[in-house]
């Protein structure tokens, strides 16, 4: 003990790397968690599937180790119809053995392989094929050796919608399906197994079995639901429940139908069909096609609309209105669709929020991320002149619950405005553009103008003098500006250039502007003592300044530039 401290010099030792390795190993395997991990045999521990054997290798060193109730070695297998016990002798030799034995280790050549190996066979086939990035990521990582195998079905199931073969295929049995190359289906698609050899007789046929009972399905729910027209599945949306405290699906509906109808008032479209399409858009949810294939919601809805003799226009309404499907899909290219999935959309979020179960951290109860997204996405895109803002007080006043939730769901959105043009521009654009006059909800076209002007590139001089002007003013300033108190010609100056610069709905032409009275403003601040010791002068002084802030929060908060 030393000047009241206690003191101690600890020597720690260094250990080896197999030691640590044989220490921390079989720690760090034990915290891991999934989702759907498993025991088996007599063990407690879980893990996502049974552990055969274990192989550790650090350079040429066996590094015993025990995981569960398997010890390691440096003994590993290939395919179970290729070589086993395959002695590693090196890291370095672990992809090469491996392939050798029909085992392909790195998951970017099994994928590569796979594109490859599926594109030759169909284009022996003079067909092509549409694989999503999800279906091909999981059917690389659940084959470890892939082989392409065709197999066909019997051509009477194209005579039901595309869209339910196709899921069936993809979704239910990770087949790639095919199609002309004019986009038709074919009854023909490629399944990816783990084989080895060349008699594919057997897989072909016990997949024809299991598609074949899945269209068969398929087939009878088409039938059975397309005997009556699909206006008649509404009054069964009644007996389905929204969500809880929010009515129906019939309830959600009859607000679509409101919300629809004020949108397209706001944007001047009269059209019967918009409304046919909020009438129908959720009654495929009662179907029993929909109900066997959940994520064919809106497409069915399409194909009974045309079975039932609805316009074209209102059947595509009603499958785009779900659009976009999530952050890469299109959205909806009808008017039809971008209403009423606008309406649909913003219902489930406000209803959400009504309900105290907005999203934290990774809960999104509905959707309501991708809901936002999506109305976000059809606006920008299709350039449509909404008052967002307006709309979310008129979809919270039709909600059974009341609930003031306004301003969470603003802030909700512009939240999600960042975050999706965060990729394009930068963040602090983003929130400077966002503390505007103008929020971004009152008219997200005009905010993602307003951040493209600024992008394009601001003076330096500008934001200087901007935020000299937004430090002097902390206090608000209710009073304006008389003339018969100017001083010094600076005042009168300013005064002048302030009153010269007006937006015409022009946000590049509208900085040229402030940038253009940059000399005045710094010549006035050069000139002039704001904080006059005469009350009278120093208060019009600063609200010569107000003006002019109020001319700048036009564009942007320059604090956050």
């Amino acid at each position: 003990m030393e000047n009241n401290y206690v003191y101690a010099k600890i020597s720690i030792k260094g250990k080896s790397a197999k030691d640590l390795l044989r220490e921390n190993v079989p720690q760090i395997f034990a915290k891991l968690q999934g989702p759907h991990f498993m025991r088996w045999g007599n063990n407690d521990a879980k893990f996502s599937r049974p552990i055969k054997w274990v192989l550790s290798i650090l350079d040429n060193e066996e590094v015993k180790i025990k995981l569960i109730d398997k010890e390691s070695s440096n003994i590993t297998n290939g395919h179970r119809f290729s070589k086993q016990n395959i002695i590693i002798n090196h890291p370095d030799e672990y992809i090469n053995k491996l392939r050798d034995a029909k085992v392909i280790v790195n998951q970017d050549e099994r994928k590569t392989r796979i594109l490859e190996l599926t594109k030759a066979e169909a284009d022996k086939l003079n067909a092509v094929t549409k694989i999503s990035d999800d279906l091909l990521e999981e059917v690389t990582f659940i084959c470890e050796y892939p082989v392409a195998v065709v197999c066909s079905f019997d051509e009477e199931f194209l005579t039901i919608p595309q869209e339910v073969a196709v899921t069936v295929m993809e979704t239910h049995q990770r087949y790639f399906a095919l199609y002309t190359k004019e986009g038709k289906l074919i009854n023909k698609f490629i399944t990816i197994t783990n084989y080895i050899g060349n008699d594919f007789d057997n897989i072909r046929a016990g997949n024809l079995r299991v598609i074949k009972a899945r269209l068969d399905d398929a087939v009878f729910f088409f039938n059975e639901d397309t005997k009556k027209p699909l206006e008649a599945y509404i009054e069964n949306l009644k007996g389905m429940t929204f969500q809880k405290g929010m009515g129906s699906v019939y309830d959600k509906t009859q607000r679509i139908i409101k919300l629809s109808e004020k949108i397209a008032l706001r944007l001047e479209v009269n059209r019967p069909s918009i409304k046919r399409t909020a009438e129908l858009c959720k009654a495929d949810l009662a179907t029993n096609l929909v109900f066997e294939f959940t994520e064919l919601q809106g497409f069915i809805g399409a194909d009974y609309a045309r079975v039932s003799g609805e316009a074209e226009e209102v059947a595509e309404g009603i499958k785009e209105h779900y659009f976009p499907l999530n952050a890469e899909s299109e959205t909806a290219k009808t008017i039809e669709g971008q209403i009423v999935g606008i309406a649909d959309k913003i219902d489930t979020i406000c209803a959400v929020f009504a309900a105290g179960k907005k999203p934290t951290g990774s809960s999104d109860p509905l959707g309501v991320r991708r809901a936002a997204l999506g109305i976000i996405k059809t606006i920008l895109e299709h350039k449509l002149q909404l008052d967002l803002s307006g709309l979310i007080d008129e979809t919270l006043e039709l909600l059974p619950i009341r609930a003031d939730v306004k301003r969470e769901v603003e802030e909700f959105f512009v939240q999600r405005l960042i975050i999706f043009l965060n990729n394009e521009y930068s963040k602090n654009i983003l929130e400077s553009a966002a503390g505007a006059l103008n929020s971004p909800c009152a008219n997200l076209c005009d905010y993602a103008e307003r951040v493209k002007t600024i992008a394009a590139g601001i003076d330096e001089k500008l934001i200087e003098n901007a935020n000299r002007v937004l430090r002097i003013l902390k206090d608000e300033i209710k009073t304006g500006v008389n003339e018969t108190l100017f001083a010094v010609q600076a005042e009168k100056d300013l005064y002048r250039a302030i009153e010269s610069v007006s937006f015409k709905n022009n946000y590049q032409e509208y900085l040229n502007s402030l940038i253009s009275i940059n000399p005045v403003v710094t010549k006035f601040f050069d000139d002039v003592l704001v904080m006059d010791k005469d009350e009278k002068v120093k208060n019009n002084r600063l609200a010569l300044l107000n003006s002019l802030k109020n001319k700048y929060i036009i564009l942007t908060d320059f604090s956050k530039l």
